[in-house]
């Protein structure tokens, strides 16, 4: 259980995070949603210790123990993966060599040909270099190298934005069956009706705090509240 609690964070002296407080368990999708600026993003890296934003307050533990201050490399050791809005690839290194430069020998991660396998199309590119690859297929490759760490819980940056649907579609087959073998997964998306689709449970962001929490089908019931903070209609 990823349990993130009455957390407050700043860039210098603007507060982005105020107070938030939520939980993930291994197993279930909980969406995180908001306008753009509301400090989605700011809290995923608070969580991974990424230093900006600086966290001045509260707790973020991992089946109890504390990670806040742990550098990001120790974060991610302790098995959290974190999939950044933008992918974040080299442009120069082919499929191949972004996923060897992550395998490693320790319980749970998965090797180059587990994600490979699970990922057919990112082995019939496996060749190409980072610039070479499509949107969705940088995707793809974002999420497989993190599945290299071998993560309990997987923390997700906006992983449609700007996919088509038919990739957008199978990015939900994929997180489907890593939620069926037990992933924890903290996903913070634009894309409100492929998020409630996904999510077990569903937190609304406005100005750096949680304004509510539910099952997706209780947002989605309220129109109220989808007007309110996500200007939906």
């Amino acid at each position: 259980m990823l349990e993130i609690s009455n957390v407050s964070a700043a860039y210098g002296e603007a507060a982005v995070l105020d107070g938030v407080t939520m939980q993930v368990a291994e197993g279930e999708i909980v969406a995180l949603l908001g306008r753009n600026g509301m400090g989605k993003t700011s809290l995923v890296r608070s969580v991974m210790g990424l230093g900006s934003p600086q966290v001045t307050a509260g707790s973020v533990r991992l089946d109890g123990a504390e990670l806040r201050g742990l550098p990001s490399h120790q974060i991610a050791a302790r098995r959290i993966g974190y999939v950044p809005q933008g992918r974040r690839l080299f442009p120069s290194l082919t499929v191949l060599e972004h996923l060897q430069m992550l395998e490693r020998k320790r319980p749970g991660a998965w090797t180059v040909q587990q994600v490979l396998d699970a990922f057919p199309r990112l082995g019939e590119r496996r060749a190409n270099r980072g610039n070479q690859l499509s949107g969705g297929e940088r995707q793809l490759l974002a999420i497989g190298r993190a599945l290299m760490t071998g993560p309990r819980i997987l923390l997700m940056d906006e992983p449609t934005e700007g996919l088509a649907p038919v990739t957008v579609a199978q990015v939900e087959e994929i997180l489907g069956r890593l939620r069926a073998h037990g992933l924890g997964i903290l996903l913070v998306e634009q894309n409100l009706y492929s998020a409630l689709s996904l999510a077990d449970r569903v937190y609304l962001f406005e100005t750096g705090r949680v304004v509510w929490q539910g099952k997706p089908a209780e947002l989605q019931a309220s129109e109220a509240t989808l007007h309110r903070y996500l200007g939906i209609h």
